[in-house]
């Protein structure tokens, strides 16, 4: 018969054990649910053709097709590439040699997916050398995977983002190595993020400065070396300036701009790039589960969250909305502050019940967003089919034109913008040459070639077709852009894309193709220029 006290002890190497195997199924079954959510979230880009329906995304694809072409046996004649140190060339440097042996489509198509495995990994693997165990930066990269940037086909920006990521998990890893390790470990970072896109090179310095600031004021260093440190971190970065400069590269534009009044909205509006309804009730219900579990004291700040929680904060109210003609730049910094903290911030969640709450929100915000962008996608399938058969309409080496039905109302759906670029694809299918194709100078190494350099202009997008029609019938203006001054002349067709409308100018416009969203028109040259 056993004792009182090997019974005791029996009993409590079976609730050890009993824990033991609780906790191991919570894990198995967390992990479960990340691997499904993983792979939800990939499903839109695996499951359709290309191109996806993302604002940016045809544009982009089609510079891709131009410099695959280039210095082959049938460039497009209307474009030349002209290399520089541009600090935005991610797909530029790596798809066009791998299109040439894939396909371009599926290269540009990989080069995404590529970006969105390395956002979520990179936010993981910050939060593996920051708390040594995988928590909720997964789950939280996750629901960012669509947010606004990411939706709309920025996709040089999130590429070199997800690298930034991993940049940012590495000096950590090894802040505690020889210096000379760490620099050349920074340097080859820094080399690869500033070709790749300088927005990303910038969060990857801003965090990293801030976190050593705040190592320096934990460890009591001297100011003179922890400013000479962080001017050494920064040398490589003035070199790589010097360089661009040399090369005639350049940042971006020369716009500036600041709309302050959508500083408030952001936060509300990042999460959903197709629709602001998910979006905002998105944002309301992690702010609420926030607040539940700060004033329960479950959520707290490891190493330097607090100071990077302070700094994204700073950095996002200081920011241009619109710097260098950059569009979203405070919006960026939201996602990249969205992906970097969770690794700053221990979640100790108080029992099961709160466990699965907060699991199930993280899971159903991920499928909300993923099921709004697979019915977007859907919803595209005929346009895209319809764009690619009016590219055999289009004579070879025509000149087209891009313009948008409506006023160019910036509060337009949600859901139209990625019908804006498709037409750029003609650069491809029909060797021709596409007025609203990314050309601007500091951003893209492609140009039109010499006698078409007049059309040369910033992005500008699809032109309102007030616009045109007003010069159409009364000539251009002082301040119309040069491009469109005498595009009845200059333009052999018009793609007017948005929300149907009648024919705005019967004696101008042919139709020659039309689809939900767009119609092709062939333009009728004045009788004084066939004369």
């Amino acid at each position: 018969m056993s004792s009182p006290g090997i019974a005791a002890s029996n009993t409590a190497r079976i609730s050890r054990a009993s824990v033991q195997s609780w906790l191991a199924s919570q894990t198995y079954s967390t992990t479960f649910a990340f691997i499904a959510l993983f792979a939800a979230a990939l499903s839109p880009v695996l499951w359709f053709g290309i191109p996806m329906a993302m604002a940016d995304y045809p544009n982009h694809l089609a510079r891709m097709f131009i410099l695959s072409r280039s210095g082959g046996p049938h460039p497009n004649p209307f474009y030349e590439v002209t290399w520089a140190l541009y600090p935005n060339l991610a797909m530029d440097l790596l798809v066009p040699p791998f299109g040439r042996l894939i396909g371009v489509e599926t290269a540009t198509r990989l080069f995404y997916l590529a970006g969105q495995i390395l956002i979520v990994t990179g936010a993981m693997a910050i939060e593996r050398v920051v708390k040594g165990r995988l928590a909720i930066a997964g789950f939280v990269a996750l629901m960012f995977l669509y947010s606004l940037p990411f939706a709309w086909g920025f996709v040089n920006f999130e590429f070199a983002l997800g690298c930034a990521l991993w940049g940012i998990a590495a000096a950590f890893a090894l802040q505690e190595r020889n210096w000379i390790v760490r620099l050349a470990l920074h340097s080859v970072v820094i080399a690869w993020l500033f070709v790749a896109h300088l927005f990303a090179l910038g969060i990857y310095g801003f965090t990293i400065g801030v976190h050593e600031l705040w190592r320096a004021r934990t460890l009591r260093s001297p100011l003179r070396e922890t400013l000479g440190r962080l001017a050494l971190m920064a040398l490589p970065t003035f070199v790589l300036i010097g360089i661009m400069v040399r090369s005639g590269g350049a940042v971006g534009g020369h716009g500036t701009r600041w709309f302050f009044a959508f500083k408030p909205l952001w936060p509300f509006r990042i999460l959903s790039g197709y629709s602001s309804i998910v979006s905002v009730a998105s944002a309301v219900v992690l702010i609420l589960l926030m607040h539940a579990l700060g004033r329960r004291g479950a959520l707290r700040f490891k190493s330097s969250g607090a100071w990077l929680a302070a700094g994204f904060a700073l950095l996002f109210l200081a920011i241009p909305s619109r710097p260098f003609d950059t569009a979203f730049a405070d919006l960026r910094v939201i996602v990249a502050a969205g992906l970097v903290m969770p690794a700053f911030i221990s979640m100790s969640l108080p029992n099961a019940a709160w466990r699965r709450l907060a699991l199930a929100v993280a899971a159903a915000i991920t499928v909300i967003n993923v099921g709004v962008v697979l019915g977007v996608w859907i919803s595209y399938r005929g346009d895209y089919a319809a764009a690619a058969e009016s590219f055999r309409h289009l004579p070879k080496r025509s000149m087209v034109l891009v313009g948008y039905s409506g006023n160019g109302d910036p509060t337009r759906d949600l859901t139209a913008p990625p019908i804006d670029y498709v037409p750029t694809l003609a650069v491809q299918y029909a060797d021709a040459f596409v007025s609203d194709l990314f050309m601007e100078p500091g951003k893209q190494p492609v140009v039109p070639a010499a006698p078409w350099r007049r059309f040369s202009v910033a992005n500008v997008g699809p032109v309102p077709m007030p616009v045109l029609k007003a010069i159409a019938e009364h000539g251009a203006s002082e301040d119309t852009l040069s491009f469109i001054r005498t595009w009845p002349r200059d333009f052999d067709y018009l793609y007017l894309v948005g929300p149907p409308i009648a024919n705005p100018m019967p004696a101008l416009l042919e139709e020659v193709s039309t689809a939900r969203r767009f119609v092709l028109y062939r333009i009728r040259k004045p009788a004084a220029s066939a004369q």
